[in-house]
């Protein structure tokens, strides 16, 4: 006797998308035109991580959280489920494969980012950090790292122009996968 196979969650109609980055690289940004202009859900993870506590303490040197990933995954994983979703966070290796139909990763000039994160009151050594991890394309090697190359949109991000271009690339992504999941 063979045990039935029973799926842990039903197929999504509507895709979840994560768009990540180095801090400066304009994910909130885009990530709200990408949910304004599709209608999903957006969700940015930095103020979850905040507003219910999913950290261990705050790490005064760079002026941030450290990050509870276990608290994370486990706070997100049934708004996961339904698809519709678009996550906002600077790092992606966290999050289960499964959840995402597509990762954007946002990539900017490290000009861009310096005045970005310069105007925005970043301290010195944190700035430096950020446009370090960019140089060095830490994000989007953690995201080749963490999943398929299928899945993954590169994509530049300096302007407002690249911002609205980025936009109309993934609604024509949402728009594909939801021709390909109709019943």
């Amino acid at each position: 006797m063979t045990a039935e196979v029973v799926p842990t969650s039903l197929p999504r109609c509507s895709p979840n998308i994560l768009v990540t980055g180095t801090p400066g690289t304009g994910k909130t940004t885009t990530a709200e035109m990408i949910a304004l202009a599709i209608g999903l859900e957006m969700v940015t993870v930095g103020d979850l991580i905040k507003e219910r506590g999913l950290h261990d303490g705050y790490n005064d040197e760079f002026d941030t959280y450290w990050l509870n990933e276990d608290k994370v995954v486990d706070e997100m994983e049934s708004m996961m489920a339904g698809g519709g979703m678009c996550i906002d966070f600077h790092t992606c290796g966290l999050f289960p494969e499964r959840w995402f139909d597509l990762v954007v990763v946002l990539r900017a000039g490290t000009d861009k980012i310096y005045d970005r994160l310069e105007s925005r009151g970043y301290k010195p050594n944190k700035i430096q950090e950020n446009v370090e991890c960019e140089i060095m394309q830490v994000v989007l090697d953690e995201a080749n790292e963490s999943y398929k190359p299928e899945v993954i949109m590169e994509l530049e991000s300096n302007t407002v122009d690249d911002m609205e271009a980025n936009v109309e690339k993934v609604a024509a992504f949402v728009k594909q996968f939801k021709k390909a999941h109709e019943e």
